[in-house]
C-alpha cells in the first residue's frame, strides 16, 4: 500500500475541483488531487466559459447587469426555494473568480448571451483569438499548471473508494490507482467535487425517473458515476434532491451537420405524438424551457415540424434564431444532410410528400396531426390565440415536402446529492457541519430548484469555480485551525 499524506485531499479534477486545489494551495495548505478520470477537466472540457457579473467585460460592452439584478432575477426565478445566501456569495465572488482566471493566463472573448432572451453573463473563453468550442479546457489546464506551481500533486486514473474518518473528524481517503495498488492518503480534510452521477443510469432512474437512452439522452461523461456523493453519505452527509441540468437534443444529430440541429431548433410548429403543439415555439431559444415541456408530454418527446417554403425562406434570409452552439452560416445543404441521415437510418430526423404520410412515421393519428396543421396555419393568417407565439414566427405547413425533427429531453449531468452550507461545509441530517468535509460542483448544485437558471448563463461552470474556491479556501482555514 503507497502512503500520502497531505493538508488537504480533493477528490476529482474538474473545474470545482482544480479550482478548490488551487484556492487551498494558494491559502497555504499542502495538497493532493486525485482524479479517477485520466485527464483533468470532466464534462467542463466540453464547455465554453463560466457566469460572471460586474466584470470588466460586461463594463466594456455595456452591458446592464449587476448582482443586485441578477439576485432578483435568480430568486424570482426559484421562487426562493434555494440557499439565497449561497447564490449572493457565489454571484458576488464571480467577477474576482473571472480575474482570478485571467491572472493565470486564460484570455476571455467576451461576455455573451446564449440566446437573445438571456443576460450577457456568460464569459467565453477565447479560443485561437476567438470564439469556439471546448474553451473549458483551456480554462481546466491553466489551473492546473497554476496548481503545480503552487505545489499542488495532481494524480490522474486513481478512483478514491472511502473516506477516512476518526473520532467523528475527516481523516484521509483511501484510493487505488490504475495498477490497482492501494493508496492511502493522510489529510486533515477532504474536498469533494466529482462531477456527480450523469454516467449512471440506475442513479438517474431511481433518483429522477428517467431511462437513459430512452427518455433521457444526458451527456454521459465516462466515470461519473456519484461517487462523492455516495462517500459523503457514507461519512453521515445529508442528501438533497437531485436533478438534471435540462435540455432538449436531437439524440443522433447533435454533433453531426450543424444545420440540422440548428434548423429544426427554429420556432416552427411543436406537437407531441397525440399531434396536438404544448409549446409556445418561440421559447425553443431556452433550451430549459422546451426540455421541460417534452419531459411531461406522452412518451417525452416532440417533433418540430416544417415545409419546404419555411427551408426556402432560411436559406434566403437566414435563421429566426441562433444561439452559440448551433449557428451554421447557412443551411444550403439542409436537404441532402437531411437524405443522408435518412439513409443512415437516423431516427431523429424524417422526410414526407403529405402530412399523411409524415404523421404515419411519426406514430401520430393523422386526423389529429392534419387538425392540428390546420389549425395553425389558420392562425398564420391571423394570431396564435393558442399561445400567443410572435408573429414573425408563425410560418404555415403547407407545400410539400415535409420535415420533422424528433426531439428528446437531454441535460449535462446531475445536480446535487450532498448538502453543503454557503462556506461549502457539508452538513449531516441535523444541519451541522461534519469537520473537515467539504464539498463543491455539481455533487451540491441546488440552487436552481427545479429548472436550471438560463437566463444567465454560464450558471453551473460558474457555480461550480466559485463553490470550489469556497471549498478550498475554508479547508485551508480548518485545516489552520487544527
Amino acid at each position: 500500500m503507497k502512503k500520502l499524506e497531505a493538508d488537504v485531499v480533493v477528490v476529482g479534477g474538474g473545474p470545482s475541483g482544480l479550482a478548490a486545489s488551487v484556492q487551498a494551495a494558494e491559502d497555504g495548505a499542502s495538497v493532493i488531487l486525485l482524479n479517477k478520470a485520466d485527464i483533468v477537466g470532466g464534462a467542463a472540457n466540453m464547455g465554453m466559459g463560466p457566469l460572471g457579473i460586474g466584470t470588466r467585460q460586461q463594463q466594456a460592452q455595456m452591458v446592464d447587469i449587476s448582482v443586485e439584478k441578477a439576485f432578483k432575477m435568480f430568486m424570482d426565478y426559484t421562487h426562493w426555494r434555494v440557499d439565497a445566501n449561497l447564490v449572493k456569495k457565489y454571484f458576488e465572488n464571480s467577477k474576482d473568480t473571472i480575474e482570478w482566471l485571467e491572472d493565470m493566463g486564460v484570455e476571455f472573448a467576451g461576455a455573451y448571451k446564449y440566446f437573445p432572451k438571456s443576460e450577457a453573463t456568460w464569459h467565453i473563453v477565447a479560443v485561437n483569438g476567438g470564439i469556439g468550442r471546448n474553451g473549458g479546457a483551456i480554462m481546466n489546464k491553466a489551473m492546473m499548471e497554476k496548481g503545480k506551481e503552487l505545489g499542488v500533486e495532481y494524480y490522474n486514473s486513481t478512483t478514491v473508494e472511502k473516506i477516512i474518518m476518526k473520532d467523528g473528524k475527516v481523516a484521509g481517503v483511501m484510493a487505488k490507482d490504475a495498477t490497482g495498488e492501494e493508496i492511502e492518503v493522510s489529510a486533515k480534510a477532504v474536498i469533494i467535487g466529482t462531477g456527480g452521477a450523469g454516467d449512471n443510469p440506475q442513479v438517474i432512474k431511481e433518483r429522477m425517473g428517467y431511462t437513459w437512452g430512452k427518455d433521457m439522452f444526458n451527456f454521459a461523461i465516462p466515470g461519473l458515476k456519484g461517487d462523492g456523493i455516495r462517500m459523503a453519505m457514507e461519512a453521515g452527509a445529508a442528501t438533497t434532491d437531485m436533478n438534471i441540468e435540462m435540455i432538449y437534443i436531437l439524440p443522433n444529430s447533435d454533433m453531426g451537420p450543424d444545420c440540422i440541429p440548428a434548423t429544426f431548433m427554429q420556432p416552427n410548429l411543436m406537437v407531441n405524438k397525440e399531434g396536438r403543439r404544448f409549446i409556445n415555439e418561440e421559447e425553443m431559444q431556452n433550451t430549459t424551457f422546451t426540455g421541460n415541456a417534452i419531459a411531461i408530454q406522452p412518451e417525452r418527446i416532440g417533433f418540430s415540424i416544417l415545409d419546404s417554403s419555411i427551408i426556402k425562406g432560411y436559406k434566403k434570409r437566414g435563421l429566426d434564431v441562433t444561439n452559440f452552439v448551433h449557428h451554421p452560416d447557412n443551411i444550403d445543404d439542409f436537404e441532402q444532410c437531411v437524405d443522408d441521415s435518412i439513409a443512415a437510418k437516423n431516427p431523429d430526423v424524417y422526410k414526407a410528400d403529405s402530412i399523411e404520410e409524415l404523421a404515419n412515421m411519426l406514430g401520430i393519428d393523422s386526423e389529429a396531426l392534419e387538425d392540428t396543421i390546420d389549425e395553425y396555419n389558420d392562425m398564420c393568417d391571423s394570431y396564435d390565440e393558442q399561445f400567443f407565439k410572435d408573429r414573425r414566427f408563425m410560418k404555415p405547413i403547407r407545400k410539400a415536402p415535409f420535415y420533422a425533427g424528433a426531439f428528446r429531453p437531454s441535460g449535462y449531468g446531475t445536480l446535487g446529492g450532498i448538502k453543503i452550507n454557503d462556506n461549502a461545509e457539508v452538513l449531516n441530517d441535523e444541519w451541522k457541519k461534519i469537520p473537515g468535509l467539504f464539498a463543491c460542483g455539481t455533487d451540491t448544485c441546488t440552487i436552481y430548484g427545479d429548472s436550471y437558471m438560463f437566463l444567465l448563463p454560464g450558471n453551473t461552470m460558474g457555480y461550480c469555480l466559485n463553490t470550489g474556491r469556497f471549498a478550498g479556501e475554508g479547508a485551508a482555514a480548518y485545516c489552520d485551525e487544527e
